[in-house]
């Protein structure tokens, strides 16, 4: 028995042309769900992904705002926008306004803290705010809407008065 007989079927039994379509879509399978994409992460894994609650610490340098205490509540829903892509919303958990500091040395060599009259003078504020949401949790870290949010991530949340832009220093879950 050959091979391939005269209607190109292996063995007498398999079309080579329907092994070929079988095979190519295997292939297209595996690559779809085991190989990473542009995001870091296979479609496996983020089906796998666990859903957790999620904190993310923002910091907000220089904010010009009048009342900005006004701006911001605790317990709000807010947009949260992560590098420049609308990613769901965050409950705000804890907000946090000081007025940036200028550093001076005394005669003794001590430093000594006082508020930034320019800042004070521009109404600009500095923040911290603890923004809370469920996330996925992968083994790259949490991830928004198919967006991994790490220390560092440019963030932007926006309510009905205001888009406030900062960037991410912590990430609990």
């Amino acid at each position: 028995m050959a091979l391939l007989d005269r209607q190109g079927r292996l063995f007498g039994k398999f079309s080579i042309l329907d092994i070929g379509a079988i095979a190519t879509i295997l292939i297209v399978l595996i690559g779809l769900l085991i190989v990473p994409g542009n995001g870091g992460s296979s479609i496996a894994q983020m089906l796998s992904a666990e859903n957790k609650t999620v904190q993310v610490d923002m910091n907000v340098r220089g904010l010009s705002a009048t009342n900005p205490q006004n701006l911001l509540k605790i317990g709000d829903k807010v947009k949260i926008i992560i590098r420049n892509q609308p990613r769901g919303e965050v409950t705000i958990k804890k907000v946090e306004i000081s007025t940036p500091k200028v550093v001076a040395a005394k005669s003794d060599g001590t430093a000594v803290y006082f508020d930034d009259p320019r800042a004070v003078s521009t109404s600009q504020s500095d923040l911290a705010i603890t923004l809370e949401a469920t996330a996925q949790i992968t083994n790259d870290g949490a991830v928004f809407a198919n967006e991994k949010v790490k220390v560092g991530t440019s963030i932007d949340i926006e309510g009905p008065k205001y888009i406030i832009r900062g960037s991410a220093m912590a990430v609990r879950y």
